[in-house]
């Protein structure tokens, strides 16, 4: 179950990520209303606030989400880019999500310091 929890909170965490990211994009690169910068900052905070919701040190998280992150921008690639991913694309999330896994869910001595 923990599993479960942590692996849908670093993927919610992406979401939150990329969509702040991609209004502040709209804006800059296709001219997008500057009222898309407050739902940005909202997300992005979002974000922020998602990452501090996990048990661990914060470099350990970092790393860790950094898998995620991989895998929900491709995605995003697909979804709302609508391009069509490889299976290059595929193998680079896998990879990604399993090292997200290793660094995740290792066995750690001090449990409060891990995310178990």
């Amino acid at each position: 179950m923990e599993f479960f929890r942590v692996f849908l909170l670093f993927a919610f965490t992406a979401v939150a990520e990329i969509v702040g990211c991609y209004l502040v994009w709209r804006v800059v690169k296709q001219g997008g209303s500057a009222w898309y910068l407050i739902p940005a900052a909202v997300s992005l905070a979002l974000f922020a606030y998602c990452l501090a919701l996990h048990p661990s040190a914060t470099g350990r998280i970092y790393a860790a989400y950094g898998g995620m992150y991989i895998a929900v921008a491709l995605v995003w690639l697909r979804v709302v880019d609508g391009v069509t991913l490889t299976r290059w694309d595929g193998l680079g999330a896998l990879l990604a999500l399993l090292g997200m896994a290793v660094i995740a869910f290792q066995p750690i001595a001090d449990s409060a310091s891990g995310f178990k």
